[in-house]
């Protein structure tokens, strides 16, 4: 079978929903998302979702590493966004085939779902 020119970006991408296929990972990057643009102090997130620091770090550097969190130091914190350009990225990639190509699913009924 053919390898077809797109796959790196299969690879990253099936990467990126392996590293957000936890319910305690996703959870997180929910929290983020609520957080936008600011983001969260790492232990803010663990008190709001009950994880303990030593799982939530694990799972912070597990989603940092497929770039789908950024961390910035604040004095003695770190404080943990979500990367909404790779999230975008992610999606986009989605919506290409469902949305686009054969409109397995109508944008509409994208947005709808969003509001």
């Amino acid at each position: 079978m053919a390898k077809q020119k797109n796959e790196p970006d299969v690879v990253r991408y099936a990467d990126m929903f392996s590293a957000m296929g936890t319910e305690p990972r996703l959870r997180i990057m929910r929290a983020l998302l609520s957080a936008h643009p600011d983001g969260k102090i790492a232990g803010e997130i663990g008190a709001e979702l009950d994880i303990p620091a030593s799982t939530l770090s694990h799972h912070l550097e597990k989603l940092k590493n497929e770039d789908l969190v950024k961390v910035r130091r604040e004095s003695t914190f770190l404080c943990y966004s979500a990367n909404t350009e790779a999230l975008s990225q992610l999606l986009g990639f989605l919506y290409a085939e469902c949305c686009t190509r054969n409109r397995a699913v109508k944008p509409e009924a994208i947005v709808t779902l969003c509001k």
